[in-house]
């Protein structure tokens, strides 16, 4: 190789390098909001579906959605309970493990009980849930206020 080439590549080395670091200056906080408001949305806006017409709900969860061992109304009362509650603390970020653990759990009961197909979007959900549930909300989030003001730390 020439010396010509060795320099080409130490620039192209040196501004992927320039890139990466630059990146890695973007607000992780920015980030963890943003999965949070994407899971959130899409689980508030079926318990929102739910909610509007609550006796097609119940025939969703009699005909298709078919949990073993409760009763479509309830199982309809406490899916559309937990999609419209446990968003809010999702993207809050108050208590928000807690709402990331009530919708991995939905979420991996719709896996494994009812579209197994879905893997891809369910992998998704559950991956972004699980990052919430191991380290939390992040910067913009209301626990995160909290902490500091409770423990000087957050």
């Amino acid at each position: 190789m020439t010396t010509d080439t060795f320099a080409h590549e130490s620039r192209f080395i040196a501004r992927l390098a320039y890139l990466r670091a630059t990146a890695a200056r973007f607000p992780m906080s920015v980030l963890e909001f943003g999965m949070r408001l994407a899971v959130g949305a899409t689980f508030f806006k079926s318990g929102m579906n739910k909610f509007q017409s609550f006796d097609s709900a119940i025939e969703l969860f009699r005909e298709e959605y078919r949990l073993p061992l409760l009763p479509p109304e309830i199982a309809a009362y406490m899916g559309t309970t937990v999609e419209l509650c446990a968003p809010v603390l999702l993207v809050l970020g108050i208590f928000a493990r807690f709402g990331a653990a009530a919708l991995l759990v939905m979420t991996l009961t719709i896996q494994f009980l009812v579209y197994p197909g879905n893997w891809p979007e369910h992998l998704m959900w559950a991956s972004i849930l699980a990052y919430v549930l191991t380290r939390g909300p992040g910067a913009l989030s209301i626990d995160r206020v909290v902490a500091f003001n409770l423990f000087g730390r957050a």
